[in-house]
């Protein structure tokens, strides 16, 4: 096993620990952590950007099929404006729009509970951001 794939599958490890205090976790086939909060589905992935540099990298899925609205996507802009743990992001398919929260961070050596702290701050935004933006497009349906 290479030094980088020890470092990832360390961190990997302390995560997945993290997150079992919250949440029922799933390793995929890849490697991957998968996991639910509410209705958010999430993955947790782990990468070394350089020699010293091992991040895990969260993904939220925030909400799917949105009214292609322009209010809806000002919004979200707004939102993504006002300093989230995590950066949003908005996808237009044939079917509406996509909102996904992504935050990587450097986590070599920090410990299950800050971790698992840090974590949760990044889904509850996701949450409650799924919260109002399907509230918003009720009101706009």
């Amino acid at each position: 096993m290479t030094q980088e794939a020890a470092t990832t599958a360390r961190l990997m490890t302390a995560a997945k620990e993290a997150l079992e205090n919250y949440h029922d976790v799933h390793v995929d086939d890849d490697g991957a952590l998968t996991f639910r909060h509410s209705e958010v589905p999430c993955a947790v992935q782990a990468m070394q950007l350089a020699e010293g540099l091992t991040v895990l990298s969260l993904t939220c899925v925030v909400a799917w099929d949105l009214p292609p609205g322009e209010e809806l996507a000002q919004s979200v802009a707004e939102r993504a404006g006002q300093g989230l743990f995590g950066t949003l992001g908005v996808v237009r398919t044939e079917r509406g729009m996509d909102v996904t929260l992504r935050y990587a961070f450097p986590a070599e050596g920090m410990d299950p509970s800050p971790l698992g702290t840090l974590l949760m701050l990044v889904v509850a935004t996701a949450s409650q951001l799924r919260s109002e933006l399907l509230a918003e497009s009720e009101g706009t349906g």
